[in-house]
């Protein structure tokens, strides 16, 4: 949402600037018609993209990053939604009710994780063993659980397939659940000080 103002505003003000610019140049300097469009086009271009480009610069002074930083977090979360996606689509085949539960509850982590780092980029290094690693593991073991469930004839060792890759499948999901701690802890940190210097001005009062 506020990103979409931000293009509105930028929007806006280019479109301002290049009407401000299209009369000064007509009237105030005697151009000619095609001659004031395009210093009004080129003013509000330079407009636009000088926005766009400040209030990237203030986005990434507010994360603490630098445009190198910022690039390697939008190319992960690029890749992440794509195998989220992966991930929902297997699920959705897995048509055990106990399993889709517990897949429910994964992907609301998961897309926690992703939308905390989307949010407040800084803290996608707290949690890079998620996008380079946790992730990509689960996906792949979703969709060959997937695909072994789907088989026709069930044997012994399939089932004992399918089993391992499930009990591998819930591992990474507490690992997942670890990354997600790991994103958050500093906020748990500064709630526990928050009510223990609450607890202790109530004692006093």
């Amino acid at each position: 949402m506020k990103t979409f103002l931000f293009f509105m505003l930028r929007t806006f003000t280019a479109g301002f600037a290049m009407v401000m610019i299209w009369l000064i140049s007509f009237f105030g300097f005697d151009q000619s018609f095609l001659w004031s469009s395009v210093f009004g086009l080129i003013g509000g271009t330079a407009v636009y993209y000088g926005m766009k480009v400040g209030t990237q610069s203030q986005f990434l002074r507010r994360n603490g990053l630098t445009r190198k930083e910022y690039k390697l977090v939008e190319e992960n979360l690029k890749e992440a939604k794509q195998k989220i996606h992966r991930l929902q689509k297997a699920f959705i085949q897995i048509q055990n009710l106990t399993n889709a539960k517990q897949n429910f509850e994964t992907l609301r982590v998961i897309y926690k994780i992703y939308n905390i780092t989307k949010k407040e980029p800084r803290r996608f290094f707290l949690a890079d063993e998620f996008y380079y690693s946790h992730l990509e593991s689960i996906v792949e073991l979703a969709e060959k659980y997937t695909f072994l469930a789907s088989q026709p004839a069930k044997t012994v060792d399939l089932a004992k397939s399918l089993r391992e890759t499930r009990e591998t499948m819930d591992d990474l999901v507490k690992l997942i659940e670890q990354d997600l701690h790991l994103m958050i802890e500093g906020d748990i940190n500064n709630l526990n000080f928050e009510i223990d210097v609450a607890k202790k001005f109530i004692e006093r009062k």
